[in-house]
């Protein structure tokens, strides 16, 4: 274990709580506060700890927080991944797995989705659910809004549904169903504590005996683009490339489906646009 740099703690510590106000975490501004951002009190009441051993940690004569404490002090801070890494290094203790994917779909990523008006784009996070999605998506694979939030998953309605899993053709789903078991393996690896992870794993190997089969040959593999053959309700065959593009600040990612221009699948995009969701039914 690296050593415990008291003086950075300290004064990581005190900046911080000057950032954060209490609005941010719940609490009344009051017409007497001095402090700016939080008190020692608040921050000691909110992370569940005592006033005197906080204070000692800001004038950094305090002993080496545990693990459990600079999660709790993290929490209460309303650090992100990446400051919350930071302070576990400051105490020399190798910072543990994030506690789940974000379901936060950052609002540039959004407005990134409702400009693409020609290209079905959505967002999963890192155990397929569906964050976010466009008119298009929905006029391509179905429409999420229509389901409830527990059921847009992409994996689940693959291996559950045989309306989703009809939109891929043999080949495609094939090869589908094994990279994504492959994908989800690698988010249970990384998420070992979150429970919407393990909870859809189990789901899945309850419902789905094709799912059991790949599961237990352990494969790991990371999601990446792809090129897809789809079949749609209503515009027919679509020869599409499906790009995923990993947000790394929230391990979300982006996925499009495009078609080159002048090729037939560019066509029924265009007619795909006009029609809608009209008669579709969902993923």
């Amino acid at each position: 274990m690296s050593g415990f740099n008291r003086a950075e703690l300290a004064s990581f510590l005190r900046r911080w709580r000057a950032r954060v106000q209490p609005a941010d975490v719940g609490l009344e501004a009051g017409h007497r506060r001095r402090t700016p951002g939080l008190r020692r009190q608040e921050v000691a009441q909110l992370a569940g700890m005592s006033v005197d051993y906080y204070i000692r940690l800001e004038q950094g004569r305090g002993p080496r927080p545990s693990r459990q404490m600079i999660g709790a002090i993290a929490r209460a801070l309303r650090l992100s991944d990446d400051e919350r890494a930071y302070l576990h290094h400051l105490v020399g203790e190798v910072p543990g797995p994030p506690p789940g994917p974000s379901r936060d779909v950052r609002p540039g990523v959004a407005h990134l989705l409702d400009r693409l008006d020609d290209t079905p784009a959505l967002v999963c996070d890192a155990k397929y659910d569906v964050l976010a999605w466009n008119a298009m998506a929905a006029a391509l694979l179905g429409d999420f809004s229509a389901l409830p939030p527990g059921e847009r998953n992409v994996i689940w309605r693959f291996f559950t549904d045989a309306t989703a899993r009809d939109r891929h053709d043999a080949e495609g789903g094939r090869r589908f169903a094994r990279e994504s078991v492959a994908d989800l393996r690698t988010a249970a690896a990384r998420y070992p504590r979150d429970a919407g992870v393990h909870g859809l794993i189990d789901r899945l190997l309850a419902a789905s005996a094709e799912f059991r089969a790949l599961w237990a040959e352990q494969d790991v593999q990371v999601r990446r683009s792809a090129r897809k053959r789809l079949r749609h309700p209503l515009v027919g065959r679509l020869d599409l490339d499906c790009e995923a593009l990993h947000d790394p600040f929230q391990d979300q990612w982006i996925v499009l489906y495009t078609a080159a221009p002048g090729t037939p699948s560019h066509e029924a995009l265009r007619l795909l646009k006009v029609v809608g969701t009209q008669d579709i039914t969902t993923p």
